[in-house]
């Protein structure tokens, strides 16, 4: 009480402030707390919203992500093969396993993160995705820079034993020391996409890999037509291009508002984590690794029977039957993370529906691919030369291989459904029955009987018989 025993009144204006404060304070705390919800919603929505639809919005940008980076090589080839010539398509078939396998690294690290960071976000343990992150990229610059260091040193007697002849050796060469060099970019490029789509970003992603097509499409032709650089401008072509769009990916996970990003204490290399993501990853990893190698007995068989004309037109089919399968695994690996965030969360009728609905887009899409490739092998192979030879061989090759495509489609999805949750020996081993356990065998003892037809026909058979076993394990994995 003042001493005049007067009550003292509160002051109108200090108490108008006080009132102002507290709304701003409830304000910016319900802002943040939207904020929140809206980041948590890209991952959460896995779990509640409609099947198809998450089929659209994952896989879809997916596909055409993994469509844009098979477009590399085929880009190459088509300008290859018009500013340059055939000896140089064939040439690029016989870099095509070591190209292979720089993917396959950042795939083995990548897709194994990718289904690690789902599997984690699903459980709504965010320190352990973050650190998925980080370890991609450690993982990517040990293995990236061993990998470069090795295939220099040895680059000769690779392209040799890879099928390289005095004539087709030089193109071999020029081209694949460029990439070589480059490869530590193009492992952390597939590395960080594959992080950026799994953590609720699909189109930003896909979005990312068309920018490095584009670029890469620009750069031949500025560099092959333009400057004159031959195959080497290719080369530099595709690494510039991805350079380009990793500084990109780096750019979106510095971004602290997103759900995983890039911090100080996720660059530790933790042990338990780098070999789960190695685990996980060493499905896709194998089947890239066992498709250098069918690439490379191909290349042999062809050389053996036919010549550089025949390697140079199987070249060409491989690229078309690539798209193929690049389309498929897009399907596969886009729709992982809703397989691995719903299995994780047990939510396993959600897991039944979008598998079903994922079998039925990848047979479909390789079974509109079986009808084209039948239809018009003659046009497509134009695309890439007008050598009329050249054009006959790839479009009897192309008819012969593409026979039992939509089994594949069936194939593919299946194996990959094992990877998306979890399963990945399951995954592995029926990775391995296609591309190792029978395509290999039949590629050498077909030709003894049939001859050229033979090394051709070696793909259907085994595509054949790759699909009833994956069949049988589905059906007793959906029962259990």
């Amino acid at each position: 009480m003042p001493r005049s025993g007067k009550l003292i009144q509160p002051n109108g204006n200090a108490l108008g402030k006080r009132t102002k404060q507290k709304t701003n304070g409830l304000k910016a705390q319900v802002n943040k707390e939207i904020k929140t919800r809206k980041l948590k919603n890209s991952v959460d929505i896995l779990g509640t919203q409609k099947e198809g639809k998450l089929l659209y919005q994952y896989a879809l940008p997916s596909i055409i992500a993994m469509v844009a980076q098979s477009l590399y090589n085929l880009v190459d080839s088509v300008f290859i093969g018009h500013g340059i010539g055939v000896l140089a398509i064939a040439a690029l078939s016989i870099a095509l396993p070591l190209m292979n396998l720089s993917s396959a690294l950042g795939s083995l690290v990548g897709t194994g993160a990718s289904t690690l960071i789902a599997l984690k976000l699903g459980e709504n343990d965010k320190k352990s995705a973050s650190l998925c992150a980080g370890n991609v990229v450690l993982l990517n610059l040990i293995i990236g820079v061993c990998y470069t260091v090795l295939v220099l040193i040895f680059l000769d007697p690779i392209l040799i034993f890879f099928g390289a002849s005095e004539d087709t050796l030089p193109f071999a060469w020029d081209y694949m020391q460029i990439i070589i060099i480059g490869n530590i970019f193009t492992q952390l490029f597939i590395g960080l996409n594959e992080v950026i789509r799994s953590s609720g970003y699909p189109q930003k992603a896909m979005k990312l890999i068309l920018l490095a097509v584009i670029l890469n499409c620009f750069l031949d032709a500025l560099f092959i037509f333009g400057f004159g650089w031959g195959i080497k401008g290719a080369a530099y072509a595709t690494v510039l291009a991805q350079i380009i769009a990793l500084m990109f990916e780096i750019k979106h996970l510095t971004n602290k508002a997103h759900v995983i990003h890039f911090k100080r204490d996720i660059f530790h290399f933790k042990k338990n984590i780098a070999l789960r993501i190695i685990t996980i990853g060493l499905s896709p990893f194998i089947v890239n690794l066992c498709s250098s190698l069918v690439v490379i007995i191909f290349n042999n068989k062809f050389k053996q029977y036919g010549g550089d004309l025949y390697i140079a037109s199987y070249g060409i089919v491989n690229r078309l039957l690539t798209i193929v399968f690049m389309i498929l695994i897009g399907l596969a690996q886009g729709i992982q993370p809703v397989l691995g965030y719903n299995f994780g969360a047990k939510l396993y009728s959600r897991v039944k529906k979008t598998l079903n609905l994922t079998l039925l887009c990848g047979i479909g899409i390789a079974g509109f691919a079986f009808i084209l490739f039948q239809s018009f092998p003659e046009l497509l192979s134009k695309l890439f030369t007008l050598d009329s030879k050249l054009i006959g061989l790839s479009s009897k090759g192309l008819r012969i291989m593409s026979t039992m495509l939509p089994l594949v489609g069936f194939q593919v999805v299946a194996s990959n459904f094992f990877l998306s949750i979890g399963y990945a020996k399951k995954s592995i081993f029926l990775s391995l029955t296609r591309q190792f356990l029978f395509l290999i065998p039949f590629i050498l003892i077909l030709p003894a009987l049939w001859g050229i037809n033979g090394v051709w026909a070696s793909a259907p058979v085994a595509d054949f018989i790759a699909a009833a076993v994956t069949g049988i394990m589905l059906l007793f994995q959906v029962k259990n």
